[in-house]
Parts: C-alpha cells; structure tokens; sequence
C-alpha cells in the first residue's frame, strides 16, 4: 500500500469517527465504537481489513485503536461529536505538559487561555518534541509550557488518551509559560 493511500484512509478515518459519521450512514455507539464491517461495506474510499489494520498499527500518532476481536475502532481522541464518551478515568498529570501552536494564536491565548474550541477536549502532549510535531503542521511552532500539576492542584481534571496524548477542558491562561 502506498504512503498516499494510507494517509487518504487515515484522513477518512479521522472525518468519520471523530466528526462525521453520518457522512456515510455510519453509526457510532456511546463510546466511539463503529463496527468494521459497516466501516469497509460503507466507504466509497475502497480498503481492506488488512490496508485498515496496517493503517490502525503503522500511524505515528496513534490516532485509532480495535476491540480485542478487532470487530469494532475508534478514534482515541479529538472528537467534535459531544454524543460520545470515551470512559477515559481522570489522572494526575506530570507537572509539565506541552502545547504546539503557531504564532498568529498566541495573542489570543494570551489573553483567553486554551480552549477546547469544536472538540471535546484541549489536547496537550507529555514532551516538547511531540508539541513541536503538532505546531509544525501549521508552521513555525511555538511551544507553551503547561503548569498541569498545579492546574490539577486547583480543579482541573486531566485525562490521558489510549495513545498518550494528556487531555482537559481549558487551560488558563495564568497556567500558561509562554
């Protein structure tokens, strides 16, 4: 399978089991799970379960997960669909997390903090080079430090996806090391 195909698959995977399931009259259950079956009988984009299952192992963030039978996947996080819960249990974070942003935000999180915007969570990573990967992707990055432990020590509840990426609702902005 070329390189090409597999990001296709993986760009459809993330618009329909994060976004938009019903672009294709898939239905997802509470906790993000479609069956492969429909998955595979459903797209236009025409894969096997065998380019799937390599899609699923070989993407370097992560992205998916399988059932142990690998009749069902999901999206491990970065859902916009308010509908589906992860069952994800609240952690104590590290005492730095990171952010990747580019610089045209930074004047606004200055000024309002993280915000998870159409999505179900602020995502924040546990290294600077994992943070430095996701602000690249739209340009130059600039790297935030998030106090996470103190965030925790004041309220804020973290959760960690199944492919470690560290997760809350907000950070504020008084949180933030610029």
């Amino acid at each position: 399978m070329t390189e090409q195909h597999k990001k296709q698959i993986s760009k459809f995977l993330s618009l329909i089991l994060r976004h938009q399931p019903e672009k294709i009259g898939l239905t997802l259950d509470e906790n993000g799970w479609a069956l492969v079956n429909d998955i595979l009988e459903k797209s236009k984009l025409q894969f096997t379960l065998e380019e799937l299952n390599e899609v699923v192992i070989t993407n370097d963030k992560q992205r998916f997960s399988f059932n142990a039978d690998k009749t069902k996947i999901r999206a491990n996080q970065g859902h916009s669909l308010k509908t589906v819960d992860l069952n994800l249990e609240a952690q104590i974070p590290p005492r730095f997390l990171y952010h990747g942003t580019v610089p045209k935000f930074i004047p606004k999180i200055k000024s309002q903090g993280l915000k998870k915007m159409n999505r179900q969570h602020v995502h924040l990573s546990k290294d600077r080079d994992t943070a430095i990967k996701v602000g690249s992707r739209r340009g130059k990055p600039v790297i935030l430090s998030i106090r996470a432990l103190d965030m925790y020590n004041n309220g804020h509840q973290f959760f960690i996806s199944n492919n470690g990426v560290w997760l809350t609702d907000t950070v504020p902005f008084e949180f933030i090391d610029f």
